[in-house]
């Protein structure tokens, strides 16, 4: 097998391969030559090479997603490594392990005129777990040896072991990203045949906190009294919660549990559309009764970020008295008013708290599921009536999603019309929502194609399909990955948010309209492309969409851009009646 001679780079390839990292994107460079070799040999790497780094990164954070294992990047020095900062910040916030090791020069060589060459130590201190600023190596081969140069080097490669041990070690224990600066001294590209490599290695420390019955039973008592308890879910991996504990939930007469499309939880009695409950209540006379009477008293919350900017405005404004949230790492005051972080995981928690709890006499969830009935018999009324629209071509892709394909949703417009409707249980959802950004979306979808043996269905804006085309730029589409973008010919967001629609400057600079279609970036990339812009071009492009092929295929719906935000803001009028 193939090594780089410089010896830090082996030991860097080392350590990944004995902590179970087996997945490394690179992008092409020359400061990173030794890594690159040294990954690119190795019989136990998945080596993928990517060139855009911004797209390279999201394109790992796909992948992590899935295999729930970190992957490693890697790329040369100066700007290339400022392009992964999007990705790490999703994972910093989304708890994607993420592996990013990026080759510098010499500290001796920055800032004094170097190309290529940046200040690269602790670039991304505010968003990342762990920063690993390695010192470079030099080759020591000539004969005899100084004494005093050899003993520097020993320090030195015992400092770089533990450091990226310690790196890689905080990525794998709290899930998140981590950071290893690697300085080469040239020659870049020597290398060696079968040299043996045994780094320091320290092992990871997987903890698991578990609470007491004594510790917990406070916390049961204030639940068995209160008559109006609220769980809401968020972003969270599939089967994340054991199905009894759902179920127990479920029967308690004053729960209701909320979750979103991104929580992958399916329940018969649970609440699956946040906004359709409370869009109408905004709309209606009675707001501030009917929001009194859903305020709860305990709010219990668990999983990543929430999507519903409804949800979040209610509890900010009618705080409940207890808020409670469960996870192992963090805890966000996302409604001003948390009093109490669980520091374990949900089946944990779960397995010593319900137990302990009972059930308090409550129409609480009688009362809001007889509304949410109502608010289905409105929403099918509407959906029935409407015209061609964003909203209608989501209601005609919603059925056509064939069961247990991976559905990955672009942000603004798309998630937000997605939580409107029930998809099937099967499917697992997922949207980048740690920084909810446009950038990225198509690149992480590739990334989870890639990784996943179940299909991938990218649903997405035109925006966000445009801002990350060069997602497709790799040789590693699978056949089976299928995107649908809706075209509403600009950020159709903004058309709903406050503002002055009809000025030239919202349609440049908000709206920022647009007259592309995406059937060049197809041809460039070798994708099937099909257009639709009716009800029944849909219908009849989605017979055949999702059917076996040898390429991968893209659906391009065009939608009446000045019609699209007046459906959806009366589609809550609507629904209140």
């Amino acid at each position: 097998m193939k090594y780089s001679k410089i010896p830090v780079a082996r030991s860097v390839v080392a350590l990944c391969v004995a902590k179970n990292i087996k997945n490394v994107v690179i992008s092409p460079g020359s400061r990173n030559a030794p890594l690159t070799i040294g990954f690119t040999h190795h019989d136990e790497i998945n080596a993928y090479s990517v060139v855009d780094e911004r797209c390279a990164a999201f394109f790992a954070l796909g992948m992590a997603q899935q295999l729930k294992t970190p992957v490693a990047l890697v790329c040369t020095s100066g700007s290339a490594l400022l392009n992964y900062y999007p990705a790490i910040a999703e994972a910093y916030y989304s708890d994607i392990p993420l592996v990013v090791i990026s080759a510098d020069r010499p500290v001796e060589r920055i800032d004094i005129g170097d190309g290529q060459t940046i200040r690269q130590k602790n670039v991304f201190e505010n968003h990342i777990l762990y920063s690993a600023n390695l010192y470079s190596e030099l080759v020591l081969d000539d004969e005899p040896v100084n004494p005093k140069l050899q003993q520097k080097q020993f320090e030195a490669q015992k400092h770089n072991e533990r450091e990226v041990n310690l790196a890689l070690n905080k990525a794998i224990e709290e899930k998140g990203p981590v950071h290893i600066n690697v300085p080469f001294y040239e020659p870049l590209y020597d290398t060696v045949e079968n040299i043996e490599v045994n780094p320091l290695q320290i092992l990871p420390e997987l903890k698991e906190r578990t609470y007491s019955e004594s510790q917990l039973q406070n916390y049961a008592d204030i639940w068995n009294k209160a008559e109006r308890k609220m769980v809401i879910v968020g972003v969270a991996q599939p089967n994340v919660v054991e199905q009894k504990y759902l179920d127990l939930l479920a029967e308690d007469p004053g729960v209701i549990v909320f979750t979103e499309t991104t929580s992958n939880l399916d329940h018969r009695e649970f609440f699956t559309r946040i906004d359709t409950l409370i869009g109408p209540i905004e709309k209606d006379e009675d707001r501030e009764k009917l929001f009194q009477q859903l305020q709860p008293d305990i709010l219990l919350t668990f999983g990543g970020m929430i999507v519903s900017k409804k949800i979040k405005s209610f509890l900010r404004n009618h705080n409940p008295k207890h808020h409670w949230h469960i996870d192992p790492k963090k805890a966000y005051n996302t409604f001003f008013c948390l009093n109490k972080h669980f520091e374990t995981d949900v089946n944990s928690f779960f397995s010593g708290f319900l137990p302990l709890t009972g059930h308090a006499e409550s129409d609480y969830g009688s009362f809001w599921k007889e509304i949410r009935k109502k608010r289905q018999l409105r929403h099918e009324k509407y959906m029935s009536e409407i015209p061609y629209s964003d909203l209608k071509a989501m209601q005609k892709i919603v059925p056509e999603v064939p069961e247990n394909m991976i559905v990955h949703f672009g942000n603004s417009s798309t998630i937000r019309y997605a939580q409107l409707f029930e998809w099937h249980p099967s499917l697992k959802t997922y949207c980048n929502r740690g920084t909810s950004g446009i950038d990225g979306s198509i690149s992480t979808a590739v990334g989870a194609a890639v990784s996943s043996t179940d299909p991938v269905l990218m649903i997405t804006g035109d925006l966000s399909f445009f801002y990350d085309s060069n997602a497709l730029w790799n040789n590693y589409l699978p056949s089976n990955f299928r995107i649908i973008i809706l075209n509403n010919q600009g950020g159709g967001i903004f058309r709903i948010l406050p503002g002055n629609k009809n000025s030239e400057n919202f349609e440049t600079f908000f709206e920022t309209t647009h007259a592309l279609n995406a059937k060049p970036i197809c041809d460039l990339y070798g994708l099937e492309y099909s257009y639709a812009d009716t009800e029944e071009a849909i219908s009849e492009n989605l017979t055949h969409f999702f059917e076996a092929s040898e390429r991968p295929k893209l659906l391009e719906i065009l939608t009446p851009r000045k019609l699209n935000d007046e459906v959806l803001l009366e589609y809550f009028n609507f629904m209140k009646s």
